[in-house]
C-alpha cells in the first residue's frame, strides 16, 4: 500500500514538474531552423543520429518522435538542452554598370550579418509503464522557428529617401529603411500520449497543444502593400495557440528488424492578430503536417542502423508557402508568404553499443531546399536554407538509473540567390544571396525509475 502510494506520488510530482518546466520553457524557445524550420531531431539520442530511428524507440524521447515506441521502456525521464548557433547573413551585389541611370539598390549592398547567434532550447519527456503492454507519457519540445535580427545597418538609399521632403521611408537606415529589421518565431509542442502493444505491433497516439510567439520589426516600408498597416510590424510579441495530434506505429518483422512510421497532423493555430497585416489570411500561421517512415536493423548485438524518410508539408500554411510575389496585399486571403516548398528528408543513423557503459552514435540527413531565389527578398528575414546535417554523439551510463548524453550537429553553409524585390517593384540589377550555417551541442540526462 505504501509502495503504491509512493509510485502515485512520484508520478504526480514528475508530471507537475514537467508542466511547470514546460510553462517556463515557452519563453525560452527561440529559433530552430534546420529542415526548413523544423528541428532535425528530438533529444540527445535522436539528434546524434540525425533524427533517424522512427522504428527504434529506445528512450522516453520516442514520445516526441514516435509515441508507439513508449511500450516496453518502463518508467523514464529524459531532459536535454541544446545550445544552437545559427550563423545567418545576406550579401547584396548591385550591377552599377548594367543598371540604367537613376536605378540603385533598395536593400544594402555588401555583407550584412544577423546578430544573436546562440540559443538554449529545452526538451523534456517522461514515460511511465501502465503494464507490460501499455504506457503513457508527456513531453515538451521545440518544433521550430525563424529568427533574424539585422540591427540599424547603414543604407545609402534609405538616407536619400528619408532626406526628401516629405520623407519617403520610415527611417534613414536598416535593411528595409525601417531601422532594426527581423523576425522571431518561437514554437513549443506539449503532448500527452498513450501506447499499446498487440503482438508484434505497437500503436501510439499523442494529442498536441501548440504554443507559438511571433514578433516582427523594421517592415513599415511595406505599409502601402498591406491590408492593415497597424498590424504589420513593431507590435511586440504576439502569441497563438492551437491543437493537433500525432499517431505512430512500430512493427517487428523479426527480432532484429523493425519498421515504423508516424504522422503529425496540421496544428490549427489561432491567428496572430497583431500581425494580421503581415501574414496571409489575416494573421493565420498554422504549423504544417509531417510524416516519417523508416526501418531499423540490429545488424549485430552491438550495432543498430536506421534509415528514415520524412516529409514536411509547408503548403499547409499559406503564410509560409504562398509565393512572396503574389499580386495581393499582405494579410489578405491567399496573400503573400515566404514561398517555401514542401520538402523531403533522407536520414541515416547508427548506434554502436561499445560496452555496458558506452554507446556511440552518428548520423547524416539531407533535405530538399525549401527556399527559391524568386522569394529571396522576404527570406533574408527567414533564411532556413541549410540542407545537410552531420551529427555525432554518445551516452555514458553511470549506473542502472542514470545516464548522460551528448550530441553535436554541423550544418555546412548553404546559399540561395535571387533578385531584389522592392516596395516599388522588382530590381533585376541588385541580387541578394542569403546564406546560413549551423552548429549545435545537446546535453542530455536520463533517469530510470524502479531499477
Amino acid at each position: 500500500m505504501n509502495g503504491h502510494t509512493q509510485k502515485i506520488s512520484l508520478g504526480k510530482k514528475i508530471t507537475l514538474g514537467l508542466l511547470l518546466s514546460s510553462a517556463a520553457s515557452l519563453t525560452a524557445m527561440n529559433a530552430f531552423a534546420t529542415e526548413g524550420y523544423f528541428t532535425h531531431g528530438a533529444g540527445a539520442r535522436n539528434k546524434a543520429m540525425a533524427g533517424a530511428g522512427v522504428a527504434d524507440g529506445q528512450d522516453a524521447t520516442t514520445m516526441i518522435t514516435n509515441p508507439a515506441g513508449m511500450v516496453g521502456l518502463g518508467t523514464e525521464l529524459d531532459v536535454a538542452v541544446s545550445l544552437f548557433s545559427p550563423k545567418r547573413k545576406f550579401t547584396g551585389v548591385f550591377d552599377g554598370a548594367g543598371a540604367p541611370p537613376g536605378v540603385g539598390p533598395f536593400t544594402p549592398t555588401g555583407e550584412v550579418k544577423s546578430s544573436e547567434n546562440l540559443f538554449a532550447i529545452p526538451n523534456v519527456a517522461f514515460v511511465k509503464a501502465i503494464d507490460d503492454t501499455s504506457s503513457w507519457g508527456i513531453s515538451i519540445a521545440a518544433n521550430g522557428g525563424m529568427n533574424t535580427n539585422y540591427r540599424d545597418v547603414t543604407n545609402g538609399t534609405c538616407q536619400f529617401l528619408f532626406g526628401m521632403a516629405p520623407p519617403q521611408v520610415p527611417a534613414p537606415n536598416g535593411v528595409f529603411c525601417g531601422g532594426t529589421a527581423g523576425v522571431n518565431l518561437s514554437q513549443a509542442l506539449i503532448s500527452v500520449g498513450y501506447a499499446k502493444q498487440i503482438g508484434d505491433l505497437k500503436i501510439g497516439i499523442a494529442p498536441i497543444f501548440g504554443f507559438q510567439m511571433f514578433e516582427a520589426t523594421g517592415l513599415a516600408v511595406f505599409g502601402g502593400a498591406t491590408l492593415d498597416p497597424t498590424a504589420l510590424t513593431n507590435n511586440g510579441a504576439n502569441t497563438s495557440t492551437g491543437f493537433g495530434g500525432k499517431i505512430g506505429v512500430e512493427y517487428s518483422l523479426s527480432e532484429q528488424v523493425r519498421i515504423g512510421g508516424t504522422y503529425q497532423t496540421k496544428i490549427n493555430m489561432s491567428k496572430f492578430d497583431d500581425y494580421a497585416g503581415l501574414f496571409a489570411d489575416g494573421g493565420d500561421f498554422d504549423i504544417p503536417s509531417s510524416f516519417q517512415v523508416g526501418v531499423s536493423a540490429d545488424v549485430s548485438p552491438d550495432l543498430t542502423l536506421s534509415v528514415d524518410y520524412k516529409r514536411i508539408k509547408y503548403s499547409d500554411s499559406g503564410s509560409v508557402s504562398n509565393p512572396s510575389n503574389i499580386m495581393l496585399p499582405f494579410g489578405s486571403a491567399g496573400g503573400p508568404g515566404f514561398g517555401w516548398d514542401n520538402i523531403g528528408i533522407i536520414k541515416v543513423g547508427a548506434e554502436w553499443r561499445a560496452s555496458d557503459q558506452w554507446s556511440l552514435r552518428a548520423g547524416y540527413a539531407h533535405n530538399q531546399q525549401p527556399v527559391s531565389g524568386a522569394d529571396i527578398t522576404l527570406n533574408i528575414l527567414a533564411p532556413g536554407v541549410v540542407q545537410d546535417h552531420f551529427t555525432a554523439g554518445g551516452e555514458y551510463k553511470m549506473n542502472d538509473k542514470h545516464s548522460f548524453e551528448l550530441a553535436v550537429m554541423y550544418a555546412p553553409t548553404e546559399e540561395v540567390t535571387g533578385n531584389e524585390v522592392t516596395p516599388f517593384g522588382p530590381n533585376p540589377f541588385h541580387s541578394l544571396t542569403a546564406e546560413m550555417k549551423q552548429y549545435e551541442a545537446t546535453f542530455g540526462w536520463k533517469m530510470k525509475f524502479g531499477q
